[in-house]
C-alpha cells in the first residue's frame, strides 16, 4: 500500500476521548498510507481503555506516538528530522515519552536508536496491545524498549481502533501482511505474512462505525481482494458489508491485480453502496519491468482487468500507482509506460521514483542502475502527463450532476464545505449548500486537475 490520503509529515487528527482528571496525554501522529491512519486510532483506542486522554498537540502531552512509514527512505528521513525536532520537546517536559512506531520501527530495529537517539520505545506493527504496558516501563529505563516482534496470527480482534478520522469516513482493516513479495517491496518485511480477520470481526467494526453515525467505510488490505476467510470471498464480504444500516457508501483499497476476479466486479457494478472507483497499481507499462518486480500480470493481464471493470460500469474512476526508474528500466520501457497512461487515462495517479529498500530482494540481487537525474526526469514527464489526463477528465465532469458525502469544512476557506463523489473526485461545495455528513446533489461548475467545485 503507497502513501496516500495522509501525506508524508501530516499529521492525522487525533482520537479524541473524555480526558479524566490526571490522567496522562497521548498525542499520535501518523506518516504514511490509510493503514497508518487505521493503526494511529488502534493505537488511541487501546491508550484510551488504559487510562489515557487526548492531547491537542505534542507539546501538551506526556506521550508522543509517532506511527511511520518504510515504503520509501524519504518517508524514514522525515520521520527522523521530525524525532530530532520532538528531543528538544522533551529537554523542555522532562519525562515526556516518545515512541517510534509501526514500519519504520519493525524496518530499522535497533538501529533506530541510533539514528534518534531520543526515542524511548520502538514497536512494530504487531506490538500495539502491548502500548500502554511498553510506555509505562519505558519511564523507569535508561535504554529505549524494543519490541518489533512480528506476530503471524495478529489481527487486533476484539479491539475498537475503527473510531476515528473525521467522524463521515472510517477505516476497517480486513486483512494485515502481504504475501506477494514484490521484489521492490518492504512491506512483507515490515508487516509480516498475509492474515484475514474474521468476517464477524469486521462486521462488528462496520456496525461500530455506523452506530456512531458514520457514513461511509473504507475497508483496508495490503492487498485486500486476496481477502478469504474459510468460505467467505472478498466478494461476498464486499455485499456483506453492504447490507449494514446507516453505512451509505463502502470503499476498499488497495486491490492487487493478480486478485481481482469477477465476482468483485459484479459486486462493485450491481451493489449501490459499492463506489464506482477503483484503485488498482499498474506500476509500470513494461512487460519486462513488471517482470523483474514479480508482479505477476503482464500488461496485458492488466489491461483485460481494466476493459472489464469498464465495460460493467462505464463511468467507473480508476487511479493508479506508477514507480519510475526501478532496476534495469530503459527509455523504452520508461515509454511503454506513458504509452500506457495514455491509452487507460487514469483519473489520477501516485508517482514515485524507485528507493532501494534494503531487506528486499531488488536491494539483494538487482543493481540500483539507473541515476537519480535519470529517475527525476523520467518521473517529471509522468507527472506532466498525468496532469494532463487528469485535468481532462476532471473538466468532463463540469454540468454533470454528483452526488456528494460531505466530510467538513474546506481547507482553504472554512465557509465552504468540502465532499466527495462516488469516484472519490474532491468536491467544494459554496457556502450554504449541505452539512457535515450529509449527502447532497450537486451541478459541477467548474473543475482543476485535481478538484471539482459545485455552483
Amino acid at each position: 500500500m503507497s502513501e496516500r490520503l495522509i501525506p508524508l509529515g501530516k499529521r492525522a487528527p487525533a482520537v479524541r476521548v473524555a480526558p479524566a482528571p490526571g490522567s496522562p496525554r497521548v498525542y499520535v501522529e501518523t506518516y504514511g498510507c490509510q493503514m497508518n491512519v487505521a493503526d494511529s486510532d488502534l493505537i488511541g483506542s487501546v491508550l484510551a481503555g488504559a487510562g489515557y486522554a487526548t492531547a491537542a498537540s505534542a507539546e501538551e502531552a506526556d506521550v508522543i506516538v509517532v506511527n511511520t512509514c518504510a515504503v520509501r527512505e524519504k518517508a524514514e528521513d522525515r520521520v527522523i528530522a521530525r524525532a530530532a525536532e520532538l528531543s528538544a520537546q522533551k529537554r523542555k517536559r522532562p519525562g515526556t515519552v516518545l515512541a517510534i512506531v509501526g514500519c519504520m520501527a519493525e524496518h530499522l530495529k535497533d538501529k533506530l536508536a541510533v539514528r534518534a537517539p531520543a526515542v524511548d520505545v520502538i514497536a512494530g506493527p504487531d506490538s500495539y496491545r502491548r502500548m500502554p504496558e511498553l510506555l509505562a516501563a519505558a519511564r523507569n529505563k535508561a535504554e529505549p524498549l524494543l519490541d518489533v516482534k512480528l506476530d503471524k496470527s495478529e489481527t487486533y480482534e476484539g479491539l475498537s481502533g475503527a473510531i476515528g478520522g473525521d467522524g463521515v469516513s472510517g477505516f476497517v482493516t480486513i486483512q494485515r501482511g502481504c504475501d506477494k513479495f514484490c521484489t521492490f517491496c518492504v512491506v512483507p518485511y515490515t508487516r509480516g505474512r498475509e492474515r484475514g480477520a474474521a468476517p464477524r470481526e469486521i462486521l462488528r467494526q462496520v456496525r461500530e462505525l455506523a452506530e456512531a453515525g458514520y457514513r461511509e467505510v473504507m475497508l483496508l488490505g495490503q492487498t485486500v481482494n486476496s481477502y478469504r476467510w474459510e468460505d467467505v470471498t472478498f466478494a461476498a464480504l464486499l455485499r456483506a458489508v453492504c447490507a449494514i444500516d446507516g453505512i451509505e457508501r463502502v470503499r476498499f483499497t488497495s486491490p492487487y491485480p493478480v486478485d481481482f476476479t469477477a465476482d468483485v466486479i459484479a459486486a462493485i457494478a450491481e451493489e449501490p453502496k459499492l463506489c464506482k472507483y477503483v484503485h488498482l497499481p499498474v506500476q509500470s507499462g513494461s512487460d519486462a519491468v513488471l517482470e523483474r518486480m514479480r508482479r505477476g500480470y503482464t500488461v496485458a493481464d492488466y489491461r483485460a482487468i481494466v476493459a472489464n471493470l469498464r465495460a460493467a460500469m462505464p463511468q467507473i474512476a480508476l487511479s493508479t500507482d506508477i514507480l519510475t526508474g526501478f532496476s534495469g528500466e530503459t527509455d523504452d520501457d520508461h515509454a511503454r509506460t506513458l504509452d500506457l497512461m495514455r491509452e487507460l487515462r487514469f483519473d489520477s495517479a501516485f508517482m514515485f521514483a524507485y528507493s532501494e529498500r534494503d531487506l528486499t530482494v531488488a536491494a539483494k540481487k538487482l543493481p540500483d542502475d539507473i541515476s537519480p537525474a535519470q529517475k527525476q526526469r523520467r518521473l517529471a514527464e509522468i507527472v506532466a502527463l498525468q496532469e494532463i489526463i487528469s485535468a481532462e477528465v476532471f473538466a468532463a465532469h463540469v454540468g454533470r450532476h454528483e452526488r456528494v458525502l460531505v466530510h467538513g469544512p474546506s481547507k482553504r476557506d472554512p465557509a465552504q464545505l468540502m465532499g466527495r463523489t462516488d469516484g472519490f473526485k474532491t468536491v467544494i461545495l459554496p457556502a450554504g449548500l449541505g452539512s457535515v455528513g450529509e449527502l447532497v446533489d450537486v451541478t459541477i461548475g467548474r473543475a482543476t486537475m485535481a478538484t471539482l467545485f459545485a455552483s
